[in-house]
């Protein structure tokens, strides 16, 4: 039986790998996850979200990224592709690469059923250090649901669920409102 070992890399390392290579991956202390892609309620999902918050926050001095924007959760930790990022006020980058986001307001990840344990637990858990971050934001694209956790003066994370379509929920920190029935426009969950 032979038995193979890990190569560990360096955060430095990924990022030289992870610029010059034609898909994406995440890193997590030491090692490269290839990211696979999504399905269509997945997808749909992440493009109305995005497409509402940047309408909403057109001209009020935030940005809206998608899905293709790095951050930088911990230096030697976690580097990772939400789904969605807002930042307001002045974005703050890794180096001049501009490529590796440091201070996400808003963090939003669509859940499917290969990620949705991973986006509720060891995710968020490494996400909540992040000094920068006030709402995380979980919409789940298996049926209508959307989670909300903001984090409260003592440091605590207070969850707001919604699960109906004519619901509304708030983003505080940029001020925002969605719409579920916005954000669940032309999905069909059977494809999920």
């Amino acid at each position: 039986m032979s038995t193979q070992s890990k190569t560990f890399l360096t955060p430095e390392q990924y990022l030289e790998i992870e610029r010059k290579a034609e898909f994406k991956s995440e890193y997590y202390q030491g090692e490269m996850f290839a990211m696979s892609g999504a399905q269509e309620p997945h997808v749909l999902i992440t493009g109305n979200v995005f497409a509402e918050l940047k309408q909403q926050l057109r001209g009020r001095g935030c940005k809206t990224y998608s899905n293709d924007m790095r951050v930088c959760v911990s230096a030697d930790g976690l580097y990772t592709y939400p789904d969605v990022v807002v930042v307001c006020g002045e974005p703050k980058f890794l180096d001049s690469n501009f490529d590796t986001l440091v201070n996400p307001t808003v963090i939003i990840e669509v859940l499917s059923r290969t990620t949705e344990s991973y986006d509720r637990g060891q995710k968020f858990k490494l996400y909540r250090p992040l000094q920068s971050l006030s709402e995380y934001l979980l919409i789940s694209s298996l049926e209508v649901s959307a989670e909300r956790f903001t984090r409260q003066s003592d440091g605590q994370w207070l969850l707001t669920v919604k699960n109906k379509l004519d619901d509304l929920i708030d983003i505080k920190s940029v001020d925002c409102r969605l719409s579920l029935a916005d954000l669940y426009e032309s999905v069909d969950f059977t494809r999920a």
